[in-house]
């Protein structure tokens, strides 16, 4: 089994590296494992105060619930997996069964965070993008797909998204073994990242 870790900022192109790779790869041999399920239930906090929640620190995660299904996937064990709302900020009753693959991806903005998590990693990814084109995506995201304004977008940036990039995202970069930089556009790096995956899988 391979578990792979891919980090990087908001609007990065973790999404894009991580669809061409499973691309190249059966089906039956990769399972994605988004941290982004992995948000803490908010079930407990009235609406209207749901939206203060800083969803770009580490404290939104459920790190020991993650350990565990990490840690299960690769004893060979299924896990349910969970559902997040982010409409309602709260966790789903449903869960989404996943069977341990050849081929386990990891991804999202602090997949690198937790010690524990990395030391179960073989391969730990970092996909770098420069600042203003991560704004430029994340405005396009948010505006087109979420309806905030512009105005909210850049205020959430300038508050929020920039300063923990700073100080949670950006500093994990140090523990990647590879750094893609321009994230999906970097067909080279990509290309590289498929054959050794696909070699993996082989041996």
């Amino acid at each position: 089994m391979l578990i792979i870790g891919i980090a990087g900022g908001t609007g990065s192109g973790k999404t894009t590296v991580v669809k061409r790779i499973m691309e190249k790869l059966d089906k039956d041999e990769v399972v994605l494992l988004p941290l982004d399920s992995y948000y803490k239930d908010s079930s407990h906090v009235p609406p209207e105060k749901r939206q203060q929640i800083n969803f770009d620190h580490p404290n939104a995660f459920d790190w020991d619930l993650l350990r565990s299904h990490i840690a299960m996937l690769k004893e060979g064990k299924s896990i349910e997996q969970p559902i997040y709302d982010y409409l309602t900020c709260t966790r789903q009753p449903e869960t989404i069964h996943i069977e341990p693959k050849n081929v386990i991806i990891f991804e999202g903005i602090m997949s690198l965070y937790d010690k524990d998590i990395r030391d179960m990693m073989d391969l730990k990814i970092f996909v770098e993008a420069d600042p203003d084109e991560r704004l430029i995506r994340n405005i396009e995201r948010d505006v087109v797909s979420r309806g905030r304004t512009y105005q909210a977008v850049m205020e959430r940036y300038t508050r929020v998204l920039k300063p923990m990039h700073e100080q949670f995202i950006e500093p994990t970069k140090r523990y990647a073994d590879l750094i893609v930089p321009q994230g999906g556009h970097n067909k080279v790096a990509i290309k590289i990242l498929t054959m050794y995956v696909k070699k993996h899988v082989k041996d």
